[in-house]
């Protein structure tokens, strides 16, 4: 019989907090200084340059611009599903940080199932962005 490996622990290490919060704040400052719709540095979807459809992630950068000025419409219509993640990991968090706050434990930041169910989301939002009666979900 086998046993089922260990789970890993997460070490907490101030470093990586480090290291991570600044990697997001170099990328977040490049978005808002550099209009993905102008400057052609960021990378091209290939999903959508060989199939012409829309993968889940078909106007991220340009949503993450408009998020980062405040343009909510904007940011919602190149990617609805990427505010909606966004919002609900903020939302996970502030819970966390709250529960962190009272002296409570906390859990895992995503449970397992939850994963699941994003990728059935996805899954959906992807078939339904590239019909035409959803256009309207197209970046």
């Amino acid at each position: 019989m086998n046993a089922a490996p260990p789970k890993l622990q997460p070490s907490g290490s101030r470093a990586v907090v480090l290291i991570v919060a600044g990697t997001a704040l170099v990328i977040a400052a490049t978005v808002f200084f550099f209009n993905p719709t102008t400057h052609h540095f960021y990378p091209v979807c290939q999903f959508h340059q060989l199939t012409g459809l829309n993968c889940p992630g078909c106007g991220m950068t340009r949503s993450a611009y408009s998020l980062l000025h405040g343009d909510w419409r904007t940011a919602l219509h190149d990617n609805a599903l990427f505010v909606a993640v966004l919002g609900g990991l903020a939302l996970r968090g502030g819970w966390l940080a709250v529960n962190r706050a009272r002296g409570r434990r906390n859990g895992e930041f995503v449970r397992a199932q939850w994963l699941w169910w994003l990728l059935a989301v996805t899954l959906v939002f992807t078939v339904l962005r590239n019909l035409p009666a959803f256009a309207f979900l197209s970046p």
